[in-house]
């Protein structure tokens, strides 16, 4: 399939909201205190395994705090 043949009126969304995820995860990942594993870590999960990635740190990676019951 050659470059002029990709349906980019159906790609170009996709591209640009894996990128607006891959964004928004490391800016919470690098502002974020504490996370769950190393930060450096997460940064590189973040970066190099495709949806993936960001995916895991919102669901494993961020640390949350439950409220405390009083």
């Amino acid at each position: 399939m050659a470059v002029s043949e990709i349906p980019w009126s159906l790609i170009a969304p996709l591209i640009v909201l894996y990128l607006i995820l891959v964004v928004s995860a490391l800016v919470n990942c690098l502002r974020q205190e504490e996370t769950n594993g190393p930060k450096w870590l997460w940064v590189l999960i973040i970066a190099g395994i495709s949806f993936i990635g960001p995916i895991s740190y919102f669901v494993i990676g961020k640390k949350t705090y439950g409220r405390e019951h009083m």
